[in-house]
């Protein structure tokens, strides 16, 4: 039931037009000017993004104001006065334009009013109808979430009366979120306190004495938040490449090793073509993946998998023709090739029963003595004269005798290339230009092992992508998959830092779809990636060669538009809105906007939005720090926040530099040069301290 009296009392204008996204407004000759009292309370009023209300049959309309001014309109006829004979000339009056943005219900309950804001526009109102002030209960329903999950505090609204801004957390992180904001506008320390905040009130609802069961992987390129998360109920990791003496202690190195990458991401670290590389590349990781499948594996069946690529390798030396085995290079080639394979199958007697060393001892000497017999010298040069078709096929028949006496030519039933099999990394250019070689392509590989060859041997790539058979599987996604994680790429080198962060998404994103399969039920996780658009670009090249940018892109858009349902959600925060991919913003449900100056990025945003709140994004431009237009799913209507201040200690690292301090000498800026050209050049390795002396070694790169 509309209160007549209580409209009257605090109606401040006249709809004078209506569309469904825009209402204008006449404000009265005695509306409030800057401060209103009819409230029941001094308020500002009329202020940009402030609220006003339309009643009508369901309670009231609720818009936010985007445009205020005077216009020239006809004299007002107020009644009580004598002002009907005086010529109708042009009167300056205010007038204003609110977006329509949602319904306040109202519900009547032992003489009490409540308010509830619903989405959505019930009726539009028609001309004529009174433009309300809200009162302080009526601003608090709109700006409080009033969900029940609501917990989470994460500011004030300053236009509606300092109102606290809740968010529920299921609805902020269980769909994809956008934190954007240009350069210190405080958009890290949004990221980092909506997680803080979020956890601090979980801990006081936690149900039990354990830390808190929660999943964060924060991708920090500019290493910033690694003491953002501390002194929280749950466990806190921060990975990092470099490790300085003591660090070991609360940080741990970064491990993102080869083995776990699929033939996709090897394909882009050695920019292999897609005609002839690839295929062979894919054979190859195929192979030494097979050969790491199992710990179990015994020496018989290691020498049964060589023997059966042997007899693979020269029938293909048998179907290339005489070029291979009698021509000449190729047949010193075949020569060693076959002296190897004797030499390698001699390796493995004495390691088997007895029945299957002497089988192996006979098929060794028949190899050899196939290889010495076209041995020859001539003035201390080693060479191999041709060999024949027979020989070659007397090779392939002992091959197959031997395994036809144990089990047969065995097919492949390893792993696939792309599964995640602890291998040594190191064999790959050597196995790769074994296969090449038995695939008679070995010119057109020689750049690509030796490119390879080049970037595992780089000791800033090794400490990251390297070998390491202490860390299995399981282990990784112990590390990486419970409590607060933060990788630090900072020093990660920019040939993989795409890689890394491809990688580590990918394998989580496909860890969490694996424990859906198995429980029937999801895992939360968020995965929070720092300036954005150096990862997701928009409008990427594609090209022959599939680049570390064009499978970051891949998997970012494939969790933005499956992740939810496996229970793994994203956090982007970006400066550049426009540089980020269109797929990926498009997912997002929930926006933070801080300050956002440039042209193009504003322009996105608009579009990203409804139209009907478009006059909220003309303040993006102005926004100080800490104020911020949260809009989307987590938030019932879009509302201007003053966000909750971090704590100093806890806010990432990421400060304006402090130019003046420094130049006057209020704060020191000592530097050692010769410190930091040592270890970046990897010439000095620093110890623990020793009897409380600190002690530093020179070690030669």
């Amino acid at each position: 039931m509309v209160n007549l009296d209580q409209i009257r009392h605090l109606a401040i204008g006249t709809v004078e037009f209506v569309s469904p996204v825009d209402i204008k407004v006449i404000l009265e000759t005695d509306a409030p000017q800057s401060t209103a009292i009819n409230t029941g309370v001094p308020s500002l009023f009329p202020r940009i993004n402030g609220f006003v209300l339309i009643p009508n049959e369901v309670g009231a309309l609720v818009g936010i104001i985007n445009w205020l001014g005077v216009e020239n309109s006809q004299y007002p006829k107020r009644k009580g006065y004598k002002d009907f004979d005086l010529i109708d000339l042009p009167f300056p009056l205010r007038k204003m334009s609110i977006n329509p943005v949602g319904t306040l219900t109202t519900d009547h309950i032992n003489t009490k009013s409540t308010y509830k804001l619903e989405r959505g526009v019930y009726s539009f109102p028609s001309i004529g109808d009174s433009v309300v002030l809200p009162t302080s209960e009526q601003l608090k329903a709109i700006v409080e979430n009033d969900d029940d999950q609501a917990f989470v505090k994460i500011g004030v609204a300053p236009i509606a009366d300092n109102a606290s801004v809740k968010i529920n957390p299921d609805k902020l992180f269980g769909r994809h979120v956008a934190v954007l904001g240009n350069t210190g506008s405080g958009k890290s320390c949004s990221v980092a306190g909506l997680i803080r905040w979020s956890l601090e009130e979980a801990q006081k609802r936690n149900q039990t004495t354990n830390p808190l069961n929660a999943r964060f992987v924060v991708l920090d390129p500019n290493g910033e938040y690694s003491d953002s998360f501390q002194n929280l109920n749950t466990e806190v990791k921060v990975f990092k490449v470099e490790l300085k003496v003591g660090e070991a202690e609360y940080l741990k190195q970064l491990k993102v090793p080869a083995w776990l990458w699929n033939s996709y991401e090897w394909s882009s670290f050695a920019q292999a073509s897609g005609k002839t590389q690839r295929p062979i590349l894919v054979k190859t990781l195929r192979e030494l993946k097979s050969g790491g499948i199992s710990a179990t594996e015994n020496n018989f069946q290691k020498a049964r998998r060589f023997i059966n690529s042997c007899h693979t390798s020269i029938l293909h030396d048998l179907a290339i023709g005489s070029s291979s085995i009698a021509d000449k290079p190729g047949r010193n080639d075949f020569g060693k090739r076959l002296q190897s394979y004797s030499n390698s199958i001699r390796s493995f007697v004495d390691s088997c029963e007895l029945e299957i060393n002497s089988c192996l001892e006979s098929l060794a000497d028949h190899i050899e003595n196939i290889a010495k017999s076209k041995f020859k010298t001539y003035q201390s040069t080693e060479y191999y004269e041709s060999f024949n078709a027979a020989e070659a096929q007397s090779c392939i028949d002992a091959l197959k005798a031997f395994l036809d006496q144990f089990g047969g030519i065995a097919s492949y039933e390893g792993p696939n290339e792309d599964a995640p099999i602890n291998f040594d990394s190191e064999q790959l250019p050597s196995h790769l230009e074994l296969v090449a070689n038995q695939q008679g392509v070995l010119p057109f590989l020689d750049f690509l092992i030796m490119r390879i060859r080049t970037m595992l041997s780089d000791a800033r790539m090794n400490s990251i992508i390297g070998s390491d058979d202490s860390l299995t599987l399981e282990q990784w996604l112990e590390n990486h998959l419970k409590g607060i994680v933060v990788i630090d790429l900072s020093l990660v080198p920019a040939d993989v830092v795409h890689l890394v962060v491809a990688v580590a998404s990918r394998v989580i994103f496909e860890a969490l779809q694996r424990y859906r399969r198995q429980n029937a039920r999801v895992l939360p996780t968020v995965l929070v990636l720092e300036e954005a658009h150096n990862f997701i670009k928009r409008g990427y090249e594609k090209s022959e060669e599939i680049s570390a940018t064009e499978i970051c892109n891949q998997i970012y858009e494939r969790i933005a538009r499956e992740g939810r349902k496996f229970g793994l959600s994203l956090m982007i925060s970006s400066q550049r809105p426009s540089e980020l991919s269109a797929t990926i913003l498009s997912q997002c449900n929930t926006f933070l906007l801080h300050r956002i100056v440039n042209d193009r990025d504003q322009e996105l945003i608009s579009r990203l939005v409804p139209d009907n709140v478009g006059g909220l994004l003309k303040e993006l431009p102005v926004l100080p720090s800490r104020k911020a237009i949260l809009l989307g799913w987590a938030s019932s209507i879009p509302i201007l926040v003053e966000i909750n201040e971090l704590e100093k200690k806890y806010r990432p690292k990421s400060d304006d530099p402090d130019f003046w301090n420094v130049w006057t000498g209020n704060e020191s800026r000592d530097v050692d040069w010769n410190s930091i050209a040592a270890e970046w050049q990897g010439t000095k390795q620093e110890t623990a301290p020793t009897n409380g002396a600190e002690e530093t070694a020179d070690i030669p790169a």
